[in-house]
């Protein structure tokens, strides 16, 4: 009875009978989805159906139709670059979810554990700054795309509020910068964008990175991709004192080879978006809607707080200088 809707959406598609009941067996990770492995004859699969209310502290409602989006983003991707997303078996826009293989994780760890056990470092955070370069740099002015992902709706909802307005609320000493990026991110218009790029959204697979969790998908700013996945890079020096230097490479690695892919835009500008999001986001990551589960002591928090809100109401626009006060907060 529980399952019934999914066994129902998977009997649309045809992946079993209609009175047939596999196995689903719930997977843990990520607040937004019901995510299941799914155990047939022909092998194992993986399940995900959007939620309307997102598993967290504060209510969080988002439209389930980004669910397509993301299967969406996943086809556009593997038209050229096959081996860095999953694949998409089957689909079902009634339900909002999709189906898609099951990807072991022995061989397929996700980037957050191997970062914790001291792995896939400086090496692996270049590769992903190269794939995200790539993708932003394959989509950047389509105008079908733009059409295609033209979904604020969702997008502001699911990221910009809760995590730039949110922000501004906790923070009315930063409100007013804090609002001026949530305008501009939603103004700037310039690629296809994931818009959950995460230690935790990344596979290291046998061919490189594999992106997961597309559901954010949106035509606009690359600034946010790059700088909400440097900002976990940073976070994760609080999370894991002892690793902060190799952290720091991968914040370096990462961000040279994204660098080295901006083609469709002055790179100055772009780096000026990033830096100016990820202090918003640093703060974001304490006291939006959406704190990392990691930081626990107030503290640290404290010293997250002191780094974030001077770059806000500084607006500072350099990562490098981001990175040095970071550096000096973390004791490097």
């Amino acid at each position: 009875m529980e399952h019934d809707h999914i066994y129902a959406a998977l009997a649309r598609q045809g992946l079993i009978g209609a009175d047939e009941r596999p196995s689903l067996e719930a997977l843990t990770g990520g607040v937004s989805s019901e995510i299941y492995r799914l155990r047939l004859e022909g092998g194992d699969f993986c399940v995900k159906r959007a939620l309307p209310r997102l598993k967290v502290a504060q209510e969080w409602l988002a439209p389930v139709e980004r669910a397509d989006f993301e299967v969406a983003w996943i086809r556009v991707v593997q038209a050229f670059a096959p081996e860095h997303v999953p694949q998409v078996i089957a689909s079902d826009a009634r339900d909002h979810l999709f189906v898609m293989p099951y990807l072991p994780p022995e061989k397929n760890p996700v980037w957050k554990r191997e970062l914790l056990e001291g792995r896939a470092g400086r090496e692996f955070a270049s590769q992903v700054g190269q794939l995200l370069g790539r993708i932003h740099a394959r989509t950047a002015g389509d105008a079908t795309l733009a059409s295609q992902f033209d979904n604020d709706h969702i997008f502001d909802p699911i990221r910009v509020d809760p995590y730039l307005r949110a922000t501004a609320r906790a923070h009315p000493e930063c409100a007013a910068p804090l609002l001026e990026l949530a305008r501009r991110t939603l103004a700037t218009k310039l690629v296809l964008v994931h818009g959950d790029v995460s230690p935790k959204n990344i596979l290291v697979g046998p061919g490189g990175p594999v992106f997961l969790d597309a559901e954010t998908a949106w035509f606009g700013d690359p600034a946010f991709d790059l700088a909400f996945c440097l900002n976990h890079l940073l976070l994760k020096c609080i999370w894991r004192p002892e690793s902060t230097a190799q952290y720091l490479d991968c914040f370096d690695a990462l961000r040279s080879s994204y660098l080295d892919r901006v083609s469709w835009e002055p790179r100055s500008e772009l780096v000026t978006r990033a830096a100016t999001l990820l202090g918003a986001f640093l703060l974001a990551r304490i006291d939006g809607k959406s704190p990392v589960e990691y930081i626990t002591k107030e503290e640290d928090r404290e010293r997250v707080r002191g780094v974030a809100i001077p770059l806000i109401s500084e607006q500072v626009g350099e990562l490098d200088e981001v990175r040095a006060r970071w550096a000096i907060a973390v004791g490097v």
